[in-house]
């Protein structure tokens, strides 16, 4: 079941639209700053954006921290909104269940083929913005591509390449697992409804609510546990050394948002006269 699902996503055109429009932002951005030498004073505009004129192995961080604030969001919300309510729309739900398959079973087929998606999203933005910020920016002084250079920090202090390629593999793992978050409400909103647009909405606007409550100060009590709160810890990553206090928090506040919202998603599911 597993199987079928991630061949099914792999096959559908959309999926490969959104991971093609996740990788165009940063290639268009790289051009840009490549082309005008114009980057963001430090502390202003996104993150390491004013540090990658001079170093283009840096440019993947900048390149996640491009996506990740509404295009990553919005890529995650159209595939998980479509992972029941898809199949509910196009009249093929109830003969999925006619299979000897269990509805926890297809969920999680469902939950797994979404995770896929949001790792390969994240791993596609990564890969190619790496390609291009060396190619349009070269490396730093001293560094050399995989070899024994240095890469200077947030901190200040310097970072191997074989170290920099350690932080942003953990940056690609929090980052998937934050969206695999959104993932997991938006398969709860798709057992919800029929149509993925409503439940792809449901998730925005999951995400719009948490962003627009985290500088509120009423909602200092609920702030640590919003979905949101805790995206832009990675960049802590790339101190030296790394403060992983945060990254770990939102690592405990992702796992339990993911159990609630699919544990509420198969109560639904499970009680649901499936009728389409």
């Amino acid at each position: 079941m597993i199987g079928t699902e991630l061949a099914l996503m792999l096959r559908r055109r959309r999926v490969w639209l959104c991971w093609a429009l996740l990788c165009l932002l940063p290639t268009v951005v790289a051009v840009l700053l490549a082309t005008t030498r114009l980057a963001p004073p430090p502390g202003s505009g996104g993150a390491f954006l004013s540090a990658v004129l001079s170093d283009g192995q840096l440019f993947p961080a900048a390149a996640l921290a491009l996506v990740l604030p509404v295009f990553l969001p919005i890529t995650v919300a159209i595939v998980s909104g479509d992972a029941v309510a898809g199949e509910a729309s196009a009249g093929m739900l109830r003969y999925l269940l006619v299979r000897p398959v269990g509805r926890l079973r297809l969920l999680v087929a469902k939950l797994v083929s979404v995770a896929a998606f949001t790792l390969l999203a994240v791993v596609f933005v990564t890969v190619t913005s790496y390609v291009v910020g060396v190619l349009a920016f070269g490396v730093g002084p001293g560094a050399e591509i995989g070899g024994a250079g240095t890469i200077t920090s947030l901190s200040g202090a310097t970072l191997t390449p074989l170290q920099l390629v350690g932080r942003t593999a953990g940056t690609v793992g929090y980052l998937a697992l934050c969206m695999l978050t959104l993932g997991a409400v938006g398969i709860f909103f798709s057992t919800l409804t029929d149509s993925p647009l409503a439940a792809a909405l449901g998730v925005l606007a999951v995400v719009v609510t948490s962003a627009a409550l985290q500088p509120l100060d009423a909602a200092e009590a609920v702030r640590t546990f919003l979905p949101t709160q805790h995206w832009l810890a990675w960049i802590d990553l790339f101190r030296d050394p790394p403060l992983l206090d945060a990254v770990r928090t939102g690592v405990e506040v992702q796992l339990g948002w993911i159990v609630v919202a699919f544990g509420a998603a198969w109560a639904n599911f499970t009680t649901k006269d499936v009728t389409s």
